[in-house]
Formats: structure tokens, C-alpha cells, sequence
């Protein structure tokens, strides 16, 4: 019932679910990283909100990339006994696992807007934080956000569709 109710059943619905959880994302996680490595100040966080367009695209990007590659790695961890919460958290930690390691470099070069060997040099002491961030921003707030406005849109279809 969960995978009905709560997963987009189509590709509008993916595009609807996709675009909130990626805007959730990129509005917190990009900023707080940002602050992070420069400090917890305006002025950063302004900053951030000049880039925060590309990286938004970019995560799109990585979105598409790593869906196919993240889908199968669930697909080897779980098995389609278990419950809907087994393959949704399996599900997104394979998910932010590939693409925190893509974005821990691109969206370093994104934000610095220069591309150098640092952010893979510093990839090591950097992508654990990133990860962390990451996984409890999707795990916490966004997903679960975009799955109940899935399910909420379902709820509302199902019953125009019943009268």
C-alpha cells in the first residue's frame, strides 16, 4: 500500500516528487556546507544564494546520473520482501552515497567557481561531513516532505477518480 500511496506511479508524478525534494535539498544542504567550510556568516550565505541556481541544475543533473546505479544497488541490498521503509532508507542512503561523492567535487568547484585539484585532494576529510549532512537532510526532511505531497496527491486523485 505504502509503495502506491507514497511513490510517484508516473513520470509527472516523479518530476513533481524530484523537484521538491531536490529544492528542499539544495536550499539547506549547499548553504550548510557552505558554512561550514567558511563560516557562519551573511555574507556566506548570500553568496551560496548567487550559485544556488547552478547547483540546483546540477543536482538534477546527478539526480538522472545515479538513479539507474542507485536503483540497483537497492535492488542487491533488499529484497522485495521487505517493508517499505527497509527500501526507502536503503533506497536513499545508496542514493546520497553516489551523489555526495560526485558533488562534494563539482559542487565545490561550482561555489568556488574555478575548477582545481582541491576538492579531490581534500575529498577524504571533506565528503564524510557532506554525506552525514546529506543523509539526514534527505532522511529527515525532504523526502518525507515530498512523499506525503505524493501521497496527499494521490489521496485526491483516488477519491475524484471514485465519484
Amino acid at each position: 500500500m505504502d509503495f502506491h500511496m507514497k511513490l510517484p506511479r508516473n513520470r509527472r508524478e516523479f518530476v513533481l516528487f524530484m523537484g521538491i525534494v531536490s529544492v528542499i535539498s539544495v536550499n539547506i544542504i549547499a548553504p550548510l556546507i557552505t558554512c561550514f567550510e567558511a563560516g557562519f556568516h551573511l555574507y556566506v550565505y548570500r553568496d551560496v544564494l548567487s550559485v544556488l541556481p547552478l547547483i540546483w541544475l546540477s543536482v538534477i543533473a546527478i539526480v538522472l546520473l545515479t538513479y539507474v546505479p542507485a536503483e540497483k544497488m537497492t535492488a542487491k541490498i533488499v529484497s522485495s520482501r521487505d517493508s517499505f521503509n527497509a527500501h526507502v532508507v536503503v533506497n536513499i542512503l545508496c542514493t546520497v552515497f553516489l551523489m555526495s561523492i560526485l558533488l562534494t567535487v563539482i559542487g565545490t568547484w561550482i561555489g568556488t567557481r574555478s575548477i582545481t585539484w582541491e576538492p579531490i585532494r581534500m575529498f577524504f576529510y571533506k565528503w564524510p561531513r557532506n554525506f552525514a549532512i546529506s543523509l539526514f537532510v534527505e532522511m529527515c526532511i525532504a523526502q518525507p516532505i515530498a512523499r506525503f505531497a505524493i501521497y496527499r496527491l494521490h489521496l485526491y486523485s483516488d477519491a475524484k477518480g471514485r465519484d
